[in-house]
């Protein structure tokens, strides 16, 4: 089974940036899409963004448009998430997930292998 793991999670003030990372084995999401996803405490997992396979197409959360980047990095087995101007609202725990196919999905069901999640926390 495949196993992601998340890092860079941590409190920033709001306004503040973090930079998410991902990361697997060699070779474990060449060819998948790839995607970030949040829950914050008493609501539903959301779609904060996601990349093809081929980092060509990428879609983000109107909430995070603008704020947000996502890329990734084949060489180095990776995907990352940059967040800048952080609102309070961004406090999650931040998921890294990996797609069944080559496109890009907003759709939980479109995810095959999920990472442990990493928290942040945005506050004054």
């Amino acid at each position: 089974q495949v196993q992601l793991v998340e890092f860079g999670g941590g409190l920033v003030q709001p306004g503040g940036s973090l930079r998410l990372s991902c990361a697997a084995s060699e070779s474990t999401f060449r060819w998948n899409a790839m995607g970030w996803f949040r829950q914050a405490p008493g609501k539903e997992r959301e779609f904060v963004a996601g990349i093809s396979w081929n980092g060509k197409w990428i879609d983000y959360a109107d909430s995070v448009k603008g704020r947000y980047s996502i890329s990734r990095d084949d060489a180095a087995n990776a995907i990352s998430l940059q967040m800048d101007f952080l609102k309070p609202e961004d406090t999650a725990v931040y998921y890294c997930a990996r797609g069944t196919g080559l496109a890009v999905s907003q759709n939980e069901s479109q995810y095959d292998a999920w990472g442990q999640g990493t928290q942040v926390t945005v506050s004054s």
